[in-house]
């Protein structure tokens, strides 16, 4: 028999009243289980995922997007389509190593961006959103996902213009490593965004590198690196001899993360540490944002202890409570003014709008954490508003409550299908 809503609603506020009340790993695993809205969104997800571009606002395959949805899609496509696509960011690589953020139909491309062309990819144009540096990361992480679901190791071996997929994934690494690297701080630089955000502050076309370009270092894209090269080591062949001992530069970011970024005595993460000066006035408190996507990274990329895991949780919690419709997918909290971020107001879409496709991510980590009824209680209202809003929405205002962006954003699609999946496990194993 399903849980109703109403009672399933009567037990989070149960539980959410005394905390010290809290029903036993089978009464919890039993509510999980007889959620219905778990087998529900996750059918519409995997309907959703029979495309790959990232929503209806988007022409574009990008990998930071398919990075996510990845697992679904190969639920509903054979892998040979999926690998597919993959191949097409190795086919269109640059020449030193970097890797794209879109690959589209070059009959479509005509968005704005500096589009490129490679002969091993015909018909097909790219672009990359120079500003981030997570294109690199995020296609190593989906390749690693690509073989633990299939358990085709052959991708490896794909040759695309005489290197093979492992080597252009080193050659991904050293990009980064020369042209996105602080030797001062041992530590990734991007410009300087809103979290994990690919716009710059000022006014223009925000997504590309220009003169007003602030370089920094942030939690966001270092944690991506980090759980690359981890991906990376996990899938390395035995045999294969890798250009550098990617885990000791693992090893040295992590330590340096915590040296630079960490702040112990308030239990979060500066938002920026800048290499060329501030985008903002010396009277702006930067250091008043909590930077919840880079947070929920920082927990997957193993940054935290347990104790700070649950302190993150608490102050993204504090966050969300502030704001009539929010979750812990919301962005940053406080937003930027509008006097320091022109390119963006507050509360909108990178600047405090609330975007599942990274709240979601939280939930496999709490429940590796021991933490089980907040994995759940904080999946419930991202859930729900799929249900309410009948789809899946790129971002929502915290304010209204509206879904806004992409209708039919896979990254969200994605991001769910593989929370449920997470807690669906937990819940069967301690039935």
């Amino acid at each position: 028999m399903k849980l109703s809503l109403s009672a399933f609603l009567i037990l989070l506020s149960v539980c959410s009243l005394n905390a010290q009340v809290q029903p036993n790993k089978a009464q919890l695993a039993k509510t999980i289980l007889a959620d219905a809205r778990l087998d529900t969104i996750q059918a519409r997800g995997l309907k959703l995922l029979s495309g790959f571009s990232a929503g209806t606002s988007y022409a574009e395959v990008w990998i930071r997007d398919f990075n996510t949805f990845i697992k679904g899609s190969l639920k509903v496509h054979p892998k040979e389509e999926v690998k597919s696509k993959l191949l097409m960011f190795f086919k269109i690589q640059g020449a030193d190593g970097n890797i794209v953020d879109g690959v589209v139909d070059s009959a479509t491309a005509n968005v704005g961006y500096v589009y490129r062309y490679s002969p091993l990819l015909r018909g097909w144009a790219a672009h990359k959103n120079t500003v981030e540096t997570d294109q690199e990361s995020s296609l190593v992480q989906a390749v690693k996902k690509y073989i633990d679901v299939t358990g085709d190791a052959t991708i490896l071996d794909e040759v695309i213009g005489n290197k093979t997929v492992m080597q252009r994934m080193e050659d991904a690494f050293n990009y980064i490593q020369k042209d996105r690297w602080s030797a001062k701080y041992g530590l990734v630089t991007g410009a300087t965004t809103i979290d994990w955000g690919d716009v710059q502050a000022e006014g223009g076309w925000g997504v590309a590198i220009n003169d007003k370009t602030k370089w920094c270092v942030d939690i966001y894209d270092n944690a991506m690196y980090v759980k690359a090269l981890h991906d990376f080591i996990a899938m390395k062949p035995k045999n294969y001899k890798s250009t550098k001992n990617w885990a000791a530069v693992a090893a040295g970011i992590t330590k340096n993360v915590r040296k630079y970024l960490w702040d112990a005595k308030v239990q979060k993460y500066h938002p920026h540490i800048y290499l060329n000066g501030s985008p903002f006035p010396p009277g702006f408190n930067e250091d008043q944002i909590l930077y919840l996507g880079g947070s929920i990274c920082a927990i997957q990329a193993g940054f935290n202890t347990p104790a700070e895991v649950k302190e993150i949780n608490r102050q993204m919690l504090a966050a969300a409570a502030k704001e009539k419709h929010a979750t812990i997918g919301i962005t940053v909290y406080p937003p930027y003014p509008k006097e320091e971020y022109p390119n963006m107001a507050p509360y909108n879409y990178q600047n405090a709008g609330d975007w599942t496709w990274f709240g979601g991510r939280m939930i496999a980590p709490l429940l590796s954490y021991s933490m089980p009824l907040d994995a759940y209680n904080e999946l419930s209202p991202m859930l729900e508003r799929v249900i309410v809003n009948k789809g899946f929405y790129e971002w929502y205002n915290v304010q209204t409550g509206k879904p806004e962006g992409s209708g039919d954003f896979r990254g969200e699609a994605g991001v769910l299908y593989e929370a449920i999946t997470a807690i669906k496990q937990w819940a069967e194993k301690n039935k």
